[in-house]
């Protein structure tokens, strides 16, 4: 598939115009029918990046601009204690999620842009807390990228657990690609792997190597913003933003180098190359591209009930083309894309709750339930 693409794009590479009509082999359609509908359950919000629900089946929603707000019995709260979050381009309150036990510990982690440490500008933080009525409390920074900058890209940022406990979490490279995502030495274009006490695993791939930095579980990365648990093998799935085409989906794995810039599927946004190879030995293969690219944010794989005919399907949000795209596998592979909801808006997120049904999260609007039209 790699070198069909490869001739593919040389031979489009003779003009610009040509080169951003590329598309996959896999092309996105529309189906007949749809058994599902949405329904509007948090009105009024303007970046939802991330959300999570309480054993209470209440709602906590990070605000890009910096705000946590409770959403319950239809009403909405700010939560007070907030760390101070630097908000700058991509960049600003991101993820958030609950630990796997939360009913006994009462842990609640969170991503989000810091002006903490060196230099001037921010960097991608990832903390915990604990809910006390209207506050946060009991807060711990658990690990702080550095160096700080004042560029907006690439801030990432998903957070999940496996099923051993660990906390995964993601940095994009920073608007930095030609240093931080090949450089274990350096934050950015990672995925990150810590104990839920923020200490680093004693098996990470880079304990012990001089200067690396040992909490990271993966490289090569460009800007993963979304990120699930795979509920039927565990395994931990992310999609990652693509420059002009190059969007992928990837399964992270232990020391393993996913390429970013060396290969990639995509080229710059004014219609060059920047690299002319989409593989190299010790560099892995996407699960899935896009080309072009549907510039995805949150995703979630279906083990749920009550759509019986998702399951095992990945669910991506498309904030290009303002739809949610459904991918159907098969061994790992995608047989089948479909636009769900076209035109809903752009799809910051998608998550799976408790109680199995799912819920998307829409730029300039708010949270949307999935639901059997019947």
């Amino acid at each position: 598939m790699r070198l069909f693409h490869l001739l593919l794009f040389i031979g489009t590479m003779s003009c610009a115009a040509c080169a951003q009509q590329i598309e996959s082999e896999v092309k996105a359609t529309i189906p007949e029918s749809l058994e599902y509908t949405t329904t509007l359950v948090v009105p009024d919000l303007n970046i939802p990046w991330g959300m999570t629900f309480l054993p209470d089946q209440s709602l906590l929603i990070t605000e890009k601009s910096g705000d946590l707000i409770h959403f319950k019995d239809g009403v909405k709260t700010k939560i007070n204690g907030l760390p101070q979050i630097y908000v700058r381009g991509q960049g600003g309150f991101m993820d958030i999620k609950l630990h796997p036990d939360y009913a006994t510990n009462g842990w609640i982690y969170m991503t989000y842009g810091s002006s903490e440490g060196e230099g001037s500008g921010g960097n991608t933080a990832v903390a915990r807390a604990q809910l006390n009525g209207g506050s946060l409390v009991n807060f711990e920074l658990l690990y702080k990228a550095g160096p700080n900058t004042t560029r907006g890209q690439h801030w990432g940022s998903r957070i999940e657990f496996d099923d051993e406990g660990y906390l995964y979490f993601t940095i994009g490279d920073r608007g930095d690609r030609d240093t931080n995502p090949q450089d274990i030495t350096r934050d950015g274009g990672k995925v990150y792997r810590l104990h839920a006490d923020g200490s680093i695993p004693d098996d990470n791939p880079f304990v012990g190597v001089a200067n690396a930095k040992s909490a990271i579980f993966s490289y090569g990365h460009r800007n993963p913003q979304g990120m699930c648990k795979n509920p039927f093998t565990g395994g931990i799935w992310l999609n990652e933003h693509g420059p002009q085409g190059g969007d992928e989906i990837n399964i992270s794995e232990k020391g393993k180098n996913f390429g970013w810039p060396v290969i990639s599927y995509g080229i710059n946004y004014d219609g060059t190359a920047f690299t002319d190879l989409t593989e190299k030995e010790g560099m892995e293969q996407p699960v899935f591209y896009w080309v072009p690219s549907i510039a995805p944010s949150g995703m979630t794989i279906v083990n749920s009930d009550h759509y019986p005919d998702w399951k095992g399907d990945v669910l991506v949000g498309s904030l290009k083309f303002q739809y949610l795209e459904r991918l159907i596998l098969e061994n790992n592979t995608v047989v089948k894309r479909e636009k769900l909801f076209e035109n809903i808006g752009r799809v910051r997120h998608v998550v799976q709750a408790p109680d199995g049904y799912l819920y998307v999260a829409v730029e300039n609007q708010g949270i949307f339930k999935i639901v059997p039209k019947n």
